[in-house]
């Protein structure tokens, strides 16, 4: 079974991401997990810490000579920026004097849940761990799901469809978003150049009046075979695990497969996607169930987006109160972003990853990859004489 977990602060020594059950033969690539990682650091819009961290996977365990050996791996991220915070957050019990409080929750963010939760009397140890920082160390260990899902011809990356109010309505082909994970340079990875331009004025203008900007990205799934996942429990659909890998990640409110919203507000007739057979397979006229109906994968391309939320530290703060005195106060500004959609949906696309690895590993099972590709390809063929 695959499982996955991270550890580690923004601010503190190292991030650091485990994932145990991939089979043991899978060839690693870590320069491959290194480009996912700078991946998710570009982006028009992000703020000071990216010009600080430069992400390299330091893979600890379960990798020798270039393959996984079957046993638990472990990837350490070194966090550069802790050379600036050493004596504010040391392990041990350190200066009180040099630790940064965090004295006003800004609103939005986990800030003053947190607190409540944990009994903290200020929000610094809330915000280190809630922080979006953690995403990296996801994409590290995605980008192993992504190496295992090239085994059995699946591949997974994102576009961004909107920020504020610049929208790209159309559907994207699968090809213009293969081709914008080949860009050296990464702006706001939207696959029109008229509406990156667009996207790109609304970031300006939330940088010039000092707030931020949300959006939306889409996670596209290519060359997923029908059959994972399962309508045989509520919490094994795939639809389901997706949903919630995609809300997990920091900022997402709201995730959509398919043409899901607006399908809401249309009649079957228009949403449902009617069934073909030509030349030994069955087809599809288009994909508004986003390549999952009843829980399970049907072979379409698996389409889900992630609505991201603007992210909550605003250079022109917000209302709230303080910890220590309950009086009203501007909340906290700690360094940050203005956009940070684009970085999101790389992060998604480990989480799509992962979850789809997962799948896939119940359903074809194996302790080695050859005895995975193996199963899978027995499956192919039980698919063929269908």
């Amino acid at each position: 079974m695959l499982r996955y977990f991270t550890s580690g602060e923004s601010h503190g020594e190292a991030l650091v991401a485990f994932i145990s059950g991939l089979p043991a033969g899978l060839e690693v690539d870590v320069a491959y997990v290194d480009r996912e990682l700078w991946r998710r650091q570009q982006g028009y819009g992000r703020g000071g810490r990216m010009k600080i961290e430069r992400d390299a996977a330091h893979v600890l365990s379960g990798v020798h000579h270039g393959k996984t050996i079957g046993s638990p791996i472990s990837i350490l991220l070194e966090n550069k920026d802790w050379k600036n915070w050493q004596e504010a957050l040391p392990v041990e019990t350190g200066d009180p004097a040099k630790h940064k409080r965090v004295a006003s929750p800004r609103p939005g963010h986990a800030d003053l849940a947190g607190a409540l939760k944990y009994n903290f009397s200020e929000a610094r140890y809330v915000l280190e761990r809630a922080s979006a920082r953690e995403s990296a160390a996801r994409v590290a260990i995605g980008g192993l799901a992504k190496l295992f899902l090239r085994e059995i011809g699946v591949e997974v990356l994102s576009h961004v469809t909107r920020v504020g109010e610049a929208e790209l309505s159309d559907e994207v082909k699968w090809e213009k978003i293969r081709a914008l994970w080949e860009k050296e340079e990464v702006l706001l990875n939207c696959a029109d150049a008229d509406a990156e331009q667009r996207m790109k004025a609304e970031v300006d203008r939330a940088l010039r009046i000092g707030d931020s900007v949300g959006g939306v990205f889409e996670v596209v799934a290519h060359g997923v075979p029908p059959g994972l996942g399962t309508y045989a429990q509520w919490d094994e659909r795939l639809d389901g695990l997706l949903a919630g890998a995609v809300m997990s990640l920091q900022a997402v409110k709201a995730v959509e497969i398919g043409s899901g919203i607006q399908a809401a507000g249309a009649m079957g007739s228009t949403v449902h996607d009617e069934i073909g057979y030509n030349d030994g397979a069955f087809t599809r006229a288009r994909n508004n169930a986003g390549g999952i109906e009843g829980g399970v994968s049907n072979g379409e391309e698996i389409r889900v987006r992630g609505y991201l939320k603007p992210i909550s530290t605003l250079r022109r703060p917000l209302g709230s109160v303080d910890f220590a005195t309950r009086e009203p106060v501007k909340a906290a500004y700690e360094r940050s972003d203005v956009c940070v959609v684009p970085a999101a949906g790389v992060a998604a696309e480990a989480m799509v990853a992962l979850t789809l690895a997962k799948c896939a590993l119940e359903k074809f099972g194996g302790d080695s990859m050859v005895e995975t590709k193996r199963n899978f390809e027995g499956y192919k063929e039980q698919l063929r004489k269908f």
